[in-house]
C-alpha cells in the first residue's frame, strides 16, 4: 500500500515538516516520488520512520541517527557498529539518569529544609542544614 505524506503524518504523529526534514537529511532513502516530486510512502518507509522516532526518543542526535541509518542500508555486516552506537547512547542515558538523581536529591533536601526551617534563601542550593 502507498501513502501520502499527510497520511503518514497522521498515522505516526509527526508533522509533515518533520517528515520532510528527515527525508531531506537522508534518513528515508527509499521514499519514492511521483514525476511531479510528490513523496509516496510505503509500509517499509513507515517502519523506517518508527525506527527514527525510537532513536530520537532515546535522545540520539541527528548525526548519530543518520550514521545508524546509513549502517542499516550498508551492503556489509554492520551489526557491531550499530551495537556500539546503541551502547554509546545507553551510556549517555545512564549519565543523564545519574545527573537527574543528583538534582532530585538536592531538590528533596530543599523541600525538606522548607518544612523544617520554614524559610531559606532559594539562591543557596548547596547548603546543608545547620546543627543536628
Amino acid at each position: 500500500m502507498e501513502y501520502s505524506i499527510k497520511q503518514v503524518s497522521e498515522m505516526i504523529g509527526l508533522s509533515v515538516f518533520t517528515i520532510r526534514y528527515y527525508d531531506k537529511e537522508g534518513l528515508l532513502p527509499f521514499v519514492k516520488r511521483t514525476s511531479g516530486g510528490i513523496r509516496i510512502f510505503s509500509e517499509k518507509d513507515i517502519e523506517w520512520l518508527h525506527l527514527i522516532c525510537c532513536l530520537k526518543n532515546v535522545g540520539m542526535s541527528m548525526e548519530n541517527i543518520k550514521e545508524f541509518m546509513d549502517l542499516c542500508i550498508s551492503d556489509y555486516d554492520t551489526s557491531e557498529q550499530k551495537r556500539e552506537l546503541l551502547l554509546k547512547q545507553r551510556e549517555q542515558i545512564l549519565s543523564e539518569i545519574e545527573d537527574l538523581k543528583g538534582s532530585l536529591s538536592n531538590l528533596d533536601f530543599k523541600i525538606e529544609n522548607y518544612k523544617e526551617i520554614g524559610h531559606f534563601s532559594p539562591l543557596d542550593w548547596t547548603s546543608e542544614p545547620e546543627g543536628d
